[in-house]
């Protein structure tokens, strides 16, 4: 007979299951609402600088709590497994990263907030946020391609595809931007969405998974 997920990994799973819609609904209010951000050419981390500055600063870190703890249940519910080492470890430091950038806001830049000057040399806590972003990108992406291995292993080769698909799509996006003179700051956005969304899935689809083996004493 099958046994359930303990209640305790349930919550921390739950964590990580809520982390990327709530990040988003978060972004989109603001976006909505913040007098001169333009989605289409400021990147979401000049929020942080707004009046309302603290909404996307507790954004960034209150996300990165959310993933560090489902790393916790992800490490309960998977660990001796496929997948089961690097893909908790990979969300923790996205987790993880995500409060630096919360921390360490970035230098205003674009006329954003309105009033500012683009700084000619950036500050430590800007190219601290500057190369801590690139990592929570590439740790989230990671962590998707890892659980590819998961999915194979319990022949979910739906699932494999989508973590897959959205591990390189979300790559392919974020360093495509780069090379775009117009608009790059909603591709960003976008492999933001696919990355954050993704992660969220898994956790979502692993809370309804019973699991094969009953979970160590130490878990329940």
């Amino acid at each position: 007979m099958q046994a359930k997920i303990s209640s305790v990994t349930r919550v921390l799973l739950l964590c990580g299951a809520v982390s990327g819609p709530l990040f988003i609904l978060a972004l989109l209010v603001q976006i909505l609402t913040v007098p001169g951000f333009d989605v289409r050419v400021d990147l979401i981390s000049l929020l942080s600088l707004a009046q309302s500055g603290f909404v996307q600063i507790a954004n960034f870190t209150l996300c990165g709590v959310l993933n560090m703890l489902c790393a916790v249940g992800l490490w309960r519910r998977l660990h001796g497994g496929p997948s089961g080492t690097f893909a908790p470890i990979f969300v923790g430091l996205h987790g993880l990263l995500l409060v630096v950038v919360g921390v360490f806001v970035t230098d205003p830049a674009n006329g954003f907030p309105p009033g500012s000057v683009t700084p000619t040399t950036p500050s430590l806590h800007g190219i601290i946020h500057a190369g801590t972003a690139l990592w929570v990108f590439m740790t989230c992406a990671a962590a998707l391609a890892v659980f590819v291995r998961h999915f194979l292993a319990r022949r979910e080769r739906s699932w494999a595809a989508y973590c897959a698909a959205s591990a390189v799509l979300m790559l392919a996006i974020f360093f495509g931007s780069f090379t775009l003179k117009t608009n790059a700051p909603l591709w960003l956005d976008a492999s933001l969405v696919i990355g954050w969304m993704g992660v969220s899935a898994v956790a979502t689809k692993l809370l309804a998974e019973p699991t094969s083996n009953r979970e160590p004493a130490w878990q329940t």
